[in-house]
């Protein structure tokens, strides 16, 4: 249902909400709470009102929000987000990094006891930025999949994969009990799944399908074209992370054959009509 967004508080121009159009013949759309067709949104230090706005515009669309890197910890407003995410329906978390460095520091007891102050249930754990041995942060995933829901993030922010490793660390992580595991591409798109030119590593993509299945992992895709090759490859309802908050509505069109780019992803009676 369309909502007012105007600052005074009045109702939409036409003085009552309107439904969602469904005259079109559209790719099949998972609903939410979902499982694949999961969009994992990345915020690099939204403020609280774009937030509010970005979740009133785009809200069922976005199915998880990480707050990036430490960018929780530097900012006001946090238990503001937890709220505002809580009301819409969609998951968040804090970045990986963090976690990191209070495990690397011997403060991961105190980072928990942070998130249980926030009103934080999902938690990501990651080794990508300092050094953890896949045996180390699968003993983390074990300790917190007792109490939280796990994203366990895959892959070097620092280097390209060795073949073969990122599919026996995701099942890994997975038999540690995490619920999603995520495929490093960083903000920037250039590393993990995709090559320094931004295009998509293939063959990874290829081997973490066949070990674990697309419907279990989340591919950091931040450039559109990357986006793009996923959907065409995987389909609409493919799991992608890092996106933009301004990016929300337009993978949206993406996901629903509603631009030029994916088309082909229409119901192959409608394009051949």
């Amino acid at each position: 249902m369309d909502q007012s967004l105007r600052l005074d508080g009045a109702p939409p121009a036409s003085g009552r909400p309107s439904a969602a159009p469904d005259f079109l013949d559209l790719p099949e759309r998972t609903a939410k709470p979902r499982r694949t067709g999961v969009t994992h949104v990345l915020d690099r230090g939204l403020p609280v009102r774009s937030l509010e706005s970005l979740l009133a515009t785009a809200g069922a669309h976005i199915d998880l929000l990480k707050l990036g890197w430490g960018t929780a910890y530097v900012s006001a407003g946090v238990r503001d987000k937890v709220a505002l995410c809580r009301d819409a329906g969609v998951r968040i978390s804090l970045g990986g990094t963090l976690l990191e460095i209070a495990v690397a520091q011997g403060r991961l007891e105190r980072y928990l006891e942070w998130l249980r102050e926030l009103g934080i249930d999902h938690v990501e754990v990651s080794n990508g930025s300092l050094a953890m041995a896949p045996e180390r942060k699968q003993e983390v995933i074990r300790q917190l999949a007792n109490e939280f829901i796990v994203i366990a993030e895959v892959g070097s922010k620092g280097t390209q994969p060795v073949p073969g490793h990122w599919g026996a660390e995701m099942l890994g992580d997975m038999a540690a009990g995490a619920a999603w595991v995520v495929a490093e591409g960083r903000e920037s798109g250039t590393i993990g799944l995709f090559e320094a030119d931004g295009s998509v590593h293939r063959e990874l993509v290829e081997e973490i399908v066949r070990a674990v299945g697309a419907e279990t992992i989340i591919f950091e895709a931040p450039q559109r074209p990357q986006a793009v090759w996923l959907l065409r490859h995987l389909g609409t309802n493919v799991n992608l992370g890092n996106i933009a908050p301004e990016d929300v509505v337009a993978l949206e069109t993406l996901r629903r054959g509603l631009r030029y780019d994916t088309l082909e992803l229409l119901p192959e009676a409608v394009r051949a009509r």
